[in-house]
């Protein structure tokens, strides 16, 4: 399939929106809320992920998507932490799957939106200049942006053990060429007829697609790669927490935020 033409051509919605799904629970945190709604220095990490989607002037539009049975507590917990400038928030119940959840926000986008970023809400402390790379990528033409960075470790590809021999130690396989290997973040960008026609024609078995730009590619549409950014981690488990707290207070002290 050919990549689209330019998100900003003559006539076409030029508008961009932001989807995060936020419907997880994110047992690997520990019990507790989901992992959205976990303080990150006194503020919800979801609240810390919408202001930086939000703190791009290309971002006129962030959807959340909450927990099927939490968009009335997420709207108001967001509520409680307006946000600054222009930047209209939209909060629509979950699905089951993360590519469920995704697709209901995309289903909430207005016709006037052309590029749709997607991030992870557990990504709180994406750069502002990493969203204006995705989104000057995707003007420029390419349909699908994903930011990431090289990766750092060796990575071996291994056989896992099943059924009787789970938990045994797993031989190696192969090891991948580390320089051509990336570590992908969000968010990501798309064209958003490209995004809408993965969602529609892809649908991956058990817990669905964790990864947008996977789907895209699975039509044959070219993914390209951006530039991201360290502090653009995941945070899934509670030294990631710690590390997080770390670059905010960093960010207190020099830059006053």
């Amino acid at each position: 399939m050919s990549a689209p033409e330019s998100a900003e051509r003559p006539g076409r919605p030029s508008r961009t929106a932001v989807v995060i799904p936020a419907a997880g629970r994110g047992v690997r945190l520990g019990p507790g809320a989901p992992k959205a709604l976990r303080s990150l220095s006194g503020v919800p990490m979801l609240v810390h992920a919408v202001r930086a989607m939000a703190g791009s002037r290309a971002v006129s539009l962030v959807v959340v998507v909450a927990p099927p049975d939490g968009a009335v507590e997420v709207r108001r917990l967001l509520d409680e932490h307006p946000l600054p400038g222009s930047t209209d928030l939209v909060v629509v119940p979950g699905g089951a799957t993360r590519q469920e959840s995704v697709r209901l926000g995309l289903a909430a986008l207005p016709d006037d939106v052309g590029i749709v970023l997607v991030h992870d809400a557990a990504r709180p402390l994406v750069p502002v200049d990493t969203v204006d790379t995705v989104i000057a990528a995707v003007r420029d033409g390419a349909p699908a942006v994903v930011p990431a960075l090289p990766v750092a470790d060796t990575v071996k590809q291994v056989e896992p053990r099943t059924g009787d021999r789970a938990g045994e130690p797993e031989p190696v396989v192969a090891t991948p060429e580390r320089a051509l290997l990336r570590a992908v973040q969000t968010p990501q960008g798309f064209d958003r007829d490209t995004l809408l026609t993965a969602h529609e024609k892809i649908t991956l078995p058990g817990d669905g697609a964790t990864d947008d730009a996977g789907l895209v590619e699975r039509l044959g549409v070219e993914v390209v790669v951006v530039p991201g950014h360290e502090e653009a981690f995941k945070v899934t488990r509670p030294l990631d927490l710690v590390l997080a707290e770390a670059v905010l207070a960093r960010r207190r002290a020099t830059d006053g935020f």
